[in-house]
């Protein structure tokens, strides 16, 4: 899995060079002889010594050279984007900044999810540990704080109707722990992700079944009306051997809307949910950056 940074890390900044070295000054020429002292009238005008030749040569040929490089360096850099230059502010398309990622270290001698000696696909991992960490400018949510959570507070999430139902199925299914965290953002828009992790991948896929009976959602979340696959989701932004479904609540969504999106990996289920009141709705580019940057923490 590659680390992500909700942000662009800065680039060093370019080398100053050292100051320039000139070449020392030349003495005067001795004085010429009494044989000497005819002038030629074709060498009338004085000579400088070729060593003086050499260096002014040497230091043109630098500067050509530089002065080269410099302008390539400019045209490089104006030919990009704006976006491909590392260090440089980039428009603002509604990405939150995200602090940089990083996975968490792993018990001594245990794998990784995915490696080839780990085929049971389980996250060694502290759960908490693999939780998003809130972006810059965020408020934490006080109750999902990054810790642990039991199953109420994981079913709050759906529909009263569905929320027996769905707390005896995780008792039944070998449900270890959940791990949550939650925090609101200057514009409205609430955020919570959870993590879910099962003593085996095929109570973690039975689990995911049970929400999608007969391969649509059937536990919609509470709040919702209608929730539609996400059709600007791109499949291919995700970890390599996770599963994603991706869902947007269609207008009209009532006083908030809200998007939600699952992801199966290995042992583990994530639910990420953002929402927000008014008749903006929910920002898709927030969405899918916080979707994606989960994905890759669990793949």
């Amino acid at each position: 899995m590659t680390e992500q940074t909700a942000a662009p890390t800065d680039t060093a900044a370019p080398a100053v060079p050292a100051a320039a070295t000139f070449p020392p000054v030349p003495q005067d020429p001795p004085a010429p002889s009494a044989q000497d002292s005819a002038p030629d009238p074709e060498s009338a005008a004085p000579r400088p010594p070729r060593r003086v030749l050499r260096a002014v040569l040497r230091w043109t040929a630098a500067v050509l050279v530089m002065g080269g490089l410099g302008a390539g360096a400019v045209a490089g850099i104006t030919s990009m984007k704006r976006t491909d230059v590392p260090g440089l502010a980039t428009r603002d398309d509604g990405r939150w900044d995200y602090p940089v990622l990083s996975l968490p270290a792993l018990p001594a001698g245990m794998p990784r999810p995915y490696s080839s000696i780990n085929r049971a696909e389980v996250h060694h991992a502290d759960l908490r540990r693999l939780l998003l960490p809130a972006p810059a400018g965020a408020t934490a949510d006080k109750k999902l704080d990054g810790g642990w959570v039991d199953t109420a507070g994981y079913v709050a999430e759906y529909g009263k109707d569905d929320r027996a139902a769905l707390t005896q199925y995780l008792k039944d299914s070998s449900l270890r722990h959940v791990a949550a965290r939650g925090w609101t953002m200057p514009d409205g828009t609430s955020s919570r992700i959870y993590l879910l992790q099962f003593n085996s991948v095929a109570h973690s896929t039975g689990f995911q079944h049970e929400l999608f009976k007969g391969g649509s959602l059937t536990r919609p979340l509470v709040g919702t009306t209608e929730s539609l696959f996400d059709e600007d989701w791109e499949s291919d932004a995700k970890a390599d051997n996770t599963a994603t479904y991706v869902y947007t609540e269609a207008e009209p969504y009532g006083s908030e809307q809200v998007r939600h999106a699952y992801v199966l990996a290995g042992d583990t289920v994530a639910l990420i949910v953002h929402s927000r009141k008014g008749r903006a709705g929910t920002d898709a580019v927030p969405f899918h950056q916080t979707l994606i940057l989960q994905n890759q923490l669990l793949g």
